[in-house]
């Protein structure tokens, strides 16, 4: 499944359904229904999967740092962060609320 984020603001930006599905929980959003994010929203929004990314930096930066105290090899890293996957739909979401736009999904 892919999910496939749209608004008129910019190019629709395509994502598998494991990171698709955690962008919206970021969101608090049903990953099985279609959605929509509001230009009024839009700020907060992006805000929401900001502090998400960043809590996942830790939050693996933690474990490298327990790894090593132990003696252990740090644990292995994503091949892509969670933050170069999230750059094209912020990207979108940023000319979205340029353009008094709006983003949508599932639809």
């Amino acid at each position: 499944m892919l999910y496939k984020f749209k608004s008129k603001a910019g190019a629709d930006v395509i994502m598998l359904e494991a990171q698709g599905k955690q962008v919206l929980q970021w969101l608090q959003r049903d990953p099985l229904a279609p959605g929509i994010v509001r230009h009024a929203e839009m700020a907060e929004a992006m805000g929401a999967i900001e502090a998400a990314i960043t809590a996942e930096e830790l939050r693996l930066q933690a474990l490298i740092d327990e790894a090593v105290a132990r003696g252990d090899a740090p644990p292995p890293q994503p091949a892509i962060s969670a933050r170069k996957r999230c750059w094209p739909l912020l990207e979108l979401m940023r000319h979205s609320l340029q353009n008094q736009a709006d983003l949508v999904w599932g639809v």
